[in-house]
């Protein structure tokens, strides 16, 4: 096993950034048509009846997956890791790369998908980053994780922003001959993959209501260059802030109140507030009236 220090593995992500980001610049091909549309039209019997597939976020988002799957395995090789893959639906990360030359050296990479706002074409839904609760806190633990947190040399995650298809144009209760193919209008079109470090394109809010998941920005172009809110500060301050998030009381206005903006937890840490990056979000149009 090669000895690695600390100078050694920030080589060994700067590298798998880079492979990673040079990987989502290709997968468009075969993905993708020449029309734009995804490749993929539904799912084909023995009977060679196809039937098309629904817009639903989940369906889109697993069989691009299984889409994408050759891709990631041939990636891998290529590259010198083997994949390992999450043992349980609900475990993190989707996929971990480890090293043929270092088994010690593992990369967690994160599925992620989301589509466009037909209303605000420059943001998109976003999407949740993990957990910040159980393996994100207890980092030498094994709790819906696939390793520890700690064994993971980086954190990435490797994703696909889309647009959706009219519904108008989508017929879910019509099944095709095989021979009509080319007539099946795709559920998603125009997909645009990227791939950065999770931290770069969080946010200092929670993902999805009640759960204990790291939010992302939704700014696609943020995404893309990777200005998340701790663009200034880092993966230590993302670390920081998330570990703690709503665990500090602190009093406002007379009143107790549990921090839960970045803002807000560089004041109390004696931090300039000022290097939390502000999350662009989507403006409502201006009424007429």
């Amino acid at each position: 096993m090669l000895e690695w220090g600390n100078m050694g593995l920030a080589r060994e992500k700067t590298q798998f950034k880079k492979i990673l980001k040079g990987f989502a610049e290709t997968l468009d091909v075969g993905v993708s048509a020449t029309d734009r549309e995804w490749a993929v039209k539904g799912f084909i019997d023995a009977f060679r009846n196809i039937y098309t597939i629904s817009a639903d976020t989940k369906i889109v988002s697993k069989i691009l997956e299984i889409h994408l799957f050759p891709k990631l395995l041939d990636f891998a090789t290529k590259s010198g890791y083997r994949i390992v893959l999450a043992d349980h639906q609900n475990y993190y990360p989707d996929i971990t790369f480890v090293s043929a030359k270092d088994e010690s050296v593992k990369f967690a990479v994160d599925l992620k998908t989301t589509y466009r706002l037909p209303k605000f074409p420059n943001f998109c839904n976003g999407f949740t980053l993990g957990s910040h609760g159980s393996y994100f806190k207890e980092r030498d633990k094994k709790k819906n994780i696939q390793f520890p947190y700690n064994d993971y040399t980086g954190h990435f995650c490797l994703g696909a922003i889309y647009s959706r298809t009219d519904s108008g144009s989508i017929d879910e209760t019509r099944v095709f001959r095989i021979d009509k193919l080319k007539s099946i209008v795709s559920v998603i079109k125009d997909i645009q993959f990227f791939a950065c470090e999770k931290w770069e394109i969080a946010s200092d809010s929670q993902g999805s209501g009640n759960t204990a998941n790291i939010g992302s920005i939704v700014s696609i172009q943020d995404i893309l260059d990777g200005n998340g809110v701790f663009k200034k500060l880092g993966e230590k301050w993302f670390d920081d802030y998330w570990m703690n998030y709503g665990e500090i009381t602190i009093t406002r206005g007379g009143k107790q109140c549990k921090i839960t903006k970045l803002r807000d937890y560089l004041e109390f840490k004696g931090h300039d507030p000022n290097l939390a990056r502000p999350v662009n979000r989507p403006r409502k149009e201006k009424s007429n009236e």
